[in-house]
């Protein structure tokens, strides 16, 4: 029987590697966020839980054996913002916590006497311009994958009635604007243009329009890699006619305007679970583009025409001889039908199955391509 031989691989010329990014588009309609599984604030695909500090959503009633989890949802507020620093708030000190918690994991602390850097609306962490009250979306990494590909975060929130939020309001010379908003990262570029890096990964700012200049203010955050979006509590107002903007009178409330408040006054009296209740009724839709990054390492197994021309499988031989050869003076033939890579201790690491036997004889040469994923 032949021994067997190996060759062996040059790490400069016959090993490389390749990074591979692959897409999927991810749209999330605002009726699995409410409604579609049950009246609205008692649906089956909404977990609150008794800690009171964030929300569950899930695809399927979430005690189906087939749903998934979509993302969290949260609320919370600097302890510094004068219109949300009284004690007496509402779950006060739990909101405080999430914003805090929040921040210090995706921004970090900032100077010597380790205060927690704030969610700003600007791209350079300056302090300037920073959101004080804050809703928080943190999507699960069955959506996201490695990462929310830049420039392609939308969320549609309405600004409309309680009632109709994403309908046009007024109609006359009163309420003029449209009652929906889209909040994109339309400054943001897969080559890293418009994107900054902190603690919790790139991030980019979330505007209003689809065009945003210089001088526009930021609606939130999206972290790509943390796969979480900070929505600003400033999103949701209206303009009026000929005046500037102000805060929806009734963010949350009932159908027939019972009890209306404002965002301020929803963060202030009503718990997590109300807040979030009052922030799903408004998204509409949200889609991104998840990324699943792929490295490859890619080995080219050469086979030189003066080598593997015999096969080590012991029915290649029949009474000593070679059984595809008739004539003694034949060229041996051999059918390559597997690759093996081994260490350097000739142990056998992976195999690799070709998807036909490929002929080798003496009078050709032979390069196998193969790829590792992980």
């Amino acid at each position: 029987m032949p021994v067997r031989s190996y060759e062996p691989l040059a790490p400069n010329t016959d090993v490389t590697t390749t990074r591979t990014f692959l897409h999927e588009v991810l749209p999330l309609t605002g009726s699995i966020l409410s409604g579609t599984y049950g009246k609205f604030m008692a649906e089956g695909n909404i977990k609150n839980f008794t800690h009171g500090m964030f929300q569950s959503v899930y695809d399927y009633p979430y005690l189906s054996s087939s749903t998934n989890h979509i993302f969290d949802l949260t609320c919370g507020y600097d302890e510094s913002t004068a219109a949300l620093s009284s004690s007496s708030n509402t779950m006060n000190a739990k909101k405080i916590n999430m914003y805090n918690e929040f921040a210090q994991v995706l921004l970090g602390f900032t100077g010597s006497d380790n205060t927690v850097r704030m969610f700003e609306s600007d791209l350079k962490l300056d302090g300037v311009g920073r959101m004080d009250a804050v809703y928080i979306v943190s999507f699960s990494r069955l959506l996201t994958k490695d990462q929310i590909k830049k420039n392609s975060f939308q969320m549609t929130v309405g600004t409309g009635s309680y009632a109709s939020p994403f309908t046009i309001t007024g109609g006359g010379a009163g309420d003029g604007d449209a009652a929906t908003k889209v909040l994109q990262d339309a400054n943001a570029r897969t080559d890293g243009a418009g994107i900054n890096t902190c603690l919790g990964g790139d991030y980019g700012i979330l505007f209003s329009s689809s065009n945003p200049s210089i001088t526009d203010e930021g609606c939130g955050v999206v972290f790509y890699q943390a796969g979480i979006a900070v929505i600003s509590a400033s999103v949701f107002t209206k303009s009026p006619a000929n005046s500037a903007p102000v805060p929806i009178t009734d963010f949350a409330g009932t159908a027939n305007y019972a009890a209306n408040m404002t965002p301020a006054q929803t963060l202030a009296t009503s718990s997590i679970s109300g807040n979030c209740d009052a922030f799903r009724h408004r998204i509409q839709n949200i889609q991104f583009n998840n990324t699943t990054e792929i490295n490859s390492t890619i080995y080219f197994c050469r086979v030189p025409h003066n080598k593997f021309n015999y096969s080590s499988n012991p029915t290649y031989l029949s009474g000593s001889k070679i059984r595809v050869k008739n004539v003694g003076a034949d060229t041996p033939i051999s059918y390559i039908t597997t690759v093996g890579l081994y260490n350097a201790s000739n142990e056998l690491l992976a195999v690799a199955k070709l998807s036909e036997p490929l002929k080798k004889t003496p009078e050709n040469e032979l390069t196998i391509r193969v790829r590792l994923d992980y």
